[in-house]
């Protein structure tokens, strides 16, 4: 079964056909990275004027890099949550419109569920039940992957997600948009020792996550050296913030993991491109005996082909929407099978 993705929640346009949940035969992605860089970060309505722009080219051209034509696709999955809501209309709306051009399935596609699929398209053993850790710019998240189609919250970020710290910290040193990757380039040549970075302690359940009191003692930090007219080796700065963000999803993780009796883990979302928190939490994984998986950097940001990956998957379960289908810039994961999206 063949099914096209579509993607446009955030800055990427993206569209690829995959086979059967698991091989890619197209995956195409039109960044706006450098146009928002500018800005110093995602200017929404900029976004959804470029998805407006991008969506039909980039549909085509994955079609043609699969071979195919769009009549040979079986079904359509698309991102409807969570996301900027202008950026998510643009692709819902496209999509709808060839599911009622073509007469084809329409198939609604949970953002946050498509970056664990990512795992299926690199990882062919790779079956639920596993114990699945979700990191980017708006969820740092901890689930039971009890099925396909059925998550199960362990524990989740409190305020500020990993990569929200990330970039806002890296705005704060001096890096330009998008953040993550100048911290990652930046504590390669730091050193960690150098900053004693603060450690949030939590009430309640000790999988949740918080990162703004990270976020707020980097920035203040910052901006207090530069009011005295000191510097700060922001080497060294983004050494210490990287280490202690992987120590943090490293260490919840793998304890989530020994007390639910988890022996795989799958690391999926933007910040598991991140060096410090993949070679981390592979490491503690082999240490303790757990089968770890991460996807290639390239299918670590968004994209369509993770789209197309669970929603194969989505449809197997009987999870289609019909026309009625809206966007939704909020939303929880889906916690039971053949759920309706609404």
């Amino acid at each position: 079964m063949r099914i096209l993705g579509i993607e446009s929640s955030c800055d990427e346009t993206a569209a690829s056909v995959v086979e059967n949940g698991r091989v890619i035969l197209s995956n195409v992605i039109a960044s706006q990275a450098e146009e928002h860089k500018q800005y110093g970060g995602v200017v929404p309505e900029l976004a959804s004027r470029r998805h407006c722009e991008n969506i039909l080219w980039v549909v085509q051209k994955a079609l043609s890099d699969a071979n195919m034509t769009l009549q040979e696709v079986d079904a359509i999955a698309v991102t409807y949550a969570p996301g900027l809501i202008g950026a998510l209309l643009v692709g819902v709306s496209f999509a709808k419109g060839l599911a009622m051009m073509t007469g084809k399935p329409l198939i609604p596609v949970h953002h946050t569920e498509g970056h664990a699929a990512a795992n299926y398209l690199v990882h062919p053993e790779l079956k639920p039940p596993y114990l699945g850790i979700i990191v980017s710019g708006g969820h740092t998240r901890i689930a039971e992957v009890q099925d396909y189609t059925c998550f199960r919250t362990v524990g989740r970020t409190r305020d500020d997600a990993a990569g929200e710290c990330f970039d806002k910290c890296a705005r704060a040193m001096g890096f330009p948009y998008p953040g993550g990757v100048h911290v990652d380039e930046a504590a390669q040549r730091g050193n960690a020792a150098a900053f004693r970075m603060p450690k949030t302690k939590m009430d309640g359940n000790p999988y949740d996550f918080s990162f703004s009191g990270l976020k707020t003692y980097v920035v203040n930090f910052l901006h207090n050296a530069e009011q005295r007219g000191e510097t700060v080796n922001t080497d060294d700065m983004a050494a210490a913030l990287q280490q202690e963000i992987a120590r943090t999803v490293t260490d919840k993780t793998i304890a989530a993991a020994k007390e639910l009796g988890y022996r795989t883990v799958a690391l999926s979302g933007g910040v598991s491109a991140n060096s410090g928190v993949r070679n981390a939490l592979s490491a503690a994984c082999a240490e303790n005996g757990i089968t770890f998986c991460m996807p290639p950097v390239a299918l670590c940001g968004d994209n369509a082909a993770m789209i197309a990956a669970q929603g194969y998957y989505n449809y197997l379960a009987g999870i289609t929407a019909d026309m009625s289908l809206n966007a939704v810039a909020s939303k929880e994961l889906r916690s039971e099978t053949a759920q309706n999206p609404a």
